[in-house]
């Protein structure tokens, strides 16, 4: 995971979540973008957590962009899509996190001295997980920081979770597997 740069050109891919407007990532987070796939459920789970897909042998957390960020669930259409985003965790460790978001678009260059930072609203946990906002053709992009959104300890702790969910379901198959 590179480091973003804090002057001249930034890349970002944005991406929409239902009619609420345009989002962006920062391309240095982004590792690959899946066609939308099935999703496979895990008990107890937050609401914006909707279980785990598999890539390339790996379990990998879902979160749901639309809940994460209060904007309701993410439709499932042609062009739902979930971007695998690398997240820094403890000990320099990378973990891998799907983002299902409604559509992905494109990857836009912003120069970084017209990133604006999030308009306050007056309250405690105004721009929690929005790094700034920009303009591109008219419209506002809201650029999310990744490292909010997706907290190392939230995805640890999924992390987490997903290795115990398949551990527990590697044991429950195991005695199956003895009495054959």
């Amino acid at each position: 995971m590179k480091e973003k740069p804090d002057s001249g050109v930034r890349r970002f891919l944005t991406l929409t979540l239902g009619e609420t407007g345009c989002f962006a990532i920062d391309i240095f987070a982004v590792r690959e973008i899946l066609d939308y796939r099935h999703i496979t459920p895990l008990p107890r789970m937050p609401a914006h957590m909707r279980g785990v897909v598999e890539v390339r042998g790996e379990a990998v957390p879902v979160v749901d962009l639309g809940v994460k960020l209060g904007f309701g669930p993410v439709r499932q259409t042609i062009n739902t899509r979930i971007v695998i985003v690398e997240q820094a965790v403890a000990e320099g460790r990378i973990q891998l996190v799907g983002a299902l978001t409604e559509a992905v678009k494109e990857v836009l260059e912003l120069d970084a001295d017209g990133i604006a930072p999030p308009p306050s609203m007056g309250l405690a946990t105004d721009g929690a997980c929005v790094e700034g906002i920009s303009r591109h053709n008219g419209r506002f992009v809201v650029l999310l920081d990744t490292e909010r959104v997706f907290s190392s300890e939230e995805v640890e702790n999924l992390a987490g979770l997903v290795g115990q969910d398949a551990a527990a379901t590697e044991a429950e198959e195991a005695p199956d597997r003895d009495a054959a």
